[in-house]
């Protein structure tokens, strides 16, 4: 009786144990795998990448419709303005290039640093222009680079979006290091990607710029938004 008693004990003490491990196990496992899950979440997110992809179409529909390098365009903004994180590239002024002066009568104060032109850095407090949102400041942008003063940024004077940032160094920009900064992140992101129409713009015509998603869309996106705004 007293074997049979401590046998039936054994195995129940076995079972639990095995038990405990089991569910232990299970345990680690998910543990390992949400850790896995929180840290690809963090790998995989990306400030400028973000940023690139909230203006890139913009960007390509405007370089193509005025003989400009869209990514020459999209790098400016990336570093001008620490890809939409700084003071002035944010709300309320969203000023993606440091384009300095007023814009529709609207304008902000900052500090800026500035180049001697020979590699000497020093700051200054400016006024910068004002946009109510990217899609205006990418406009301005275009304004000013299709000043006959930046004519060998032109997509038909260049051959190259290298020369295109050669061109603005000392320039645009008093950083005699501007053209490099320039070419590392067009490369970094593959940007030359924008410099030719998208396949949509391509195959179903030109696009609208469509204020509703600040981008440009085809018409039927447009009519879509204005219904479902209008309702």
């Amino acid at each position: 009786m007293k074997k049979r008693m401590s046998m039936s004990m054994l195995l129940g003490g076995m079972t639990v144990i095995m038990s405990i491990i089991m569910i232990s196990a299970l345990f680690a496992n998910h543990t390992k795998s949400v850790k896995a899950n929180e840290e690809q979440t963090v790998q995989t997110y990306n400030p400028t990448e973000t940023f690139i992809s909230q203006i890139a179409e913009s960007a390509r529909q405007l370089g193509q419709d005025n003989d400009l390098y869209a990514s020459v365009m999209i790098a400016q903004a990336v570093l001008e303005s620490n890809s939409g994180r700084s003071g002035l590239a944010s709300a309320p002024h969203y000023n993606l290039f440091g384009v300095k002066g007023q814009y529709a009568g609207q304008s902000a104060t900052m500090q800026t640093w500035e180049d001697d032109g020979q590699g000497n850095a020093y700051h200054i407090d400016a006024e910068f222009r004002s946009y109510p949102s990217y899609y205006e400041s990418l406009q301005d942008y275009v304004a000013i680079l299709r000043q006959s003063y930046y004519a060998n940024t032109w997509k038909s004077n260049t051959s190259s979006y290298q020369d295109a940032t050669a061109a603005l160094t000392g320039v645009y920009a008093t950083d005699t290091n501007y053209n490099t900064k320039l070419n590392h992140i067009i490369e970094k992101y593959n940007l030359t990607q924008y410099d030719s129409p998208s396949f949509q713009q391509t195959y179903t015509g030109n696009l609208v710029y469509n204020s509703y998603r600040q981008q440009y869309t085809t018409q039927d996106t447009l009519a879509e938004d204005i219904a479902w705004a209008q309702r």
